[in-house]
């Protein structure tokens, strides 16, 4: 029956990585977007936290999670094959000092699945939005007038096939291989008026497109010992090196007629930009390295409680098309603390004693700099997986309420509530022939 899912669930989700706006977020005007991936939902629900792994989740932020031991339900001799599918929808209310706005954006998160390759390899493939650019801004004078109206939609995305080694009964290593990809589209309309304060009949409109391609790597271990006879401790780390991204500039001004009533643009003229002669037809966006680790104790299978810290070197981020005077990117940095509570996982007489239940918080230095005024995000979350079906596949519920950003320097506060699902389904595809 998974086999078949996976078909349809693939079919839906290429669908939709063309249809969807992912963010409705300001703040995605600069740089590449706003960071659409946080991780799986497990990982979201509690604050963001990825060093824990186990044998019935794909975890897509650490690589050497595609392996791990045996299950006794196999006999010891496999692991089964997981798959994982996620969506989520994103409410914002916005609010400046002027006023207040509400916006939302409905969104599929990821696709992966994990397999494995004999008793010591595991193997990894998938594919998920990795930024997002969602927003429609509106610079307005004293009189109330529009002078110019922003919008910009498309985002980076990435997909990633990797493998895992357990190099002993403790540690684990993997490596992924990103191919990042996606499109970038920004408009500019530029709003004049004749002396009484009437819109004139022609508006200029400047139009940037921007094609996103390029190869990155992820390397993780994660390290797992029994440190009592009950309480377990785990641990992760991981890195992902500078790398740069090829992009494929175009740029045109048109004179643009506004219908008042839809507000649709009819185009008059169009001219494009001679981007070559100014270098900037094809242009290289640095992204960043990053790197985080994190620990964490539990009992297994009964709870865990851990913290992970994450630093990202975006002081180094560049793309020379596009240059703000007010904004420019410091170091990013991200503390998750986090963990999980299953009542009983074996009950007969309770599914809700079987259910996994998280929470936990994060705090983060997204790296923008917006008038010398840092934007923050900080991030509760909550979540529930149920128990469906069999080989412990499960079906995962998110909620996370937060703040991003401040309304000092006339910037924009988002207060934001963030629902997520996934389905976390795992099936046994590869059984060894017996022969007496």
């Amino acid at each position: 029956m998974i086999k078949k899912l996976v078909i349809v669930l693939v079919a839906f989700f290429a669908l939709q990585m063309n249809a969807q706006e992912g963010t409705a977020s300001p703040y995605s005007f600069y740089g590449i977007g706003s960071l659409k991936f946080k991780g799986t939902v497990e990982n979201r629900s509690m604050g963001g936290l990825s060093i824990y792994t186990d044998s019935i989740h794909v975890n897509l932020r650490n690589p050497a999670g595609y392996v791990g031991p045996n299950l006794k339900i196999l006999k010891n001799e496999s692991r089964p094959v997981k798959f994982a599918i996620a969506a989520s929808h994103n409410s914002i209310n916005l609010k400046a000092d002027s006023g207040s706005e509400k916006t939302s954006a409905t969104t599929v998160d990821y696709m992966a699945m994990s397999m494995p390759l004999g008793n010591k390899l595991g193997f990894g493939l998938g594919i998920l939005p990795y930024t997002s650019v969602g927003y429609k801004l509106e610079d307005v004078n004293n009189n109330n007038q529009v002078l110019n109206r922003y919008r910009g939609e498309g985002g980076l995305n990435k997909a990633f096939v990797g493998l895992g080694y357990r190099i002993t009964d403790k540690l684990s290593a993997g490596i992924d291989v990103n191919y990042n990809f996606g499109t970038i589209e920004n408009t500019a309309i530029e709003f004049l008026y004749d002396n009484n304060g009437n819109l004139i009949q022609y508006q200029s409109r400047e139009q940037n497109r921007s094609e996103l391609s390029g190869l990155n790597i992820n390397i993780g271990l994660t390290y797992k010992t029994m440190i009592s006879e009950k309480l377990e401790l785990q641990s992760g780390f991981t890195f992902s090196p500078k790398s740069d991204i090829s992009s494929r500039n175009t740029r045109t001004f048109s004179t643009i007629v506004i219908n008042e009533q839809s507000g649709q643009e009819f185009s008059v003229n169009t001219i494009e930009a001679d981007l070559e002669s100014l270098g900037f037809d094809t242009t290289d966006l640095t992204l960043p390295s990053r790197l985080s680790f994190g620990a964490g104790i539990g009992v297994p299978r009964k709870w865990f409680l851990g913290a992970e810290y994450t630093f990202q070197n975006t002081s180094k981020f560049s793309n020379p098309i596009v240059r703000i005077d007010n904004a420019n990117f410091v170091n990013a940095s991200n503390i998750s603390i986090g963990g999980f509570f299953v009542p009983d996982y074996n009950s007969f007489s309770s599914y809700l004693k079987r259910a996994t239940y998280r929470a936990g918080f994060h705090f983060e230095n997204t790296g923008l700099e917006i008038n010398n005024e840092k934007i923050n995000e900080f991030g509760i979350s909550f979540g529930v997986g149920l128990p469906v079906g069999k080989w412990f596949s499960n079906a995962n519920l998110g909620f996370e309420v937060g703040r991003r950003g401040t309304t000092n320097q006339n910037l924009i506060q988002e207060n934001f509530v963030n629902f997520q699902l996934s389905l976390s389904l795992n099936d046994k595809w590869f059984e060894k022939r017996k022969y007496n």
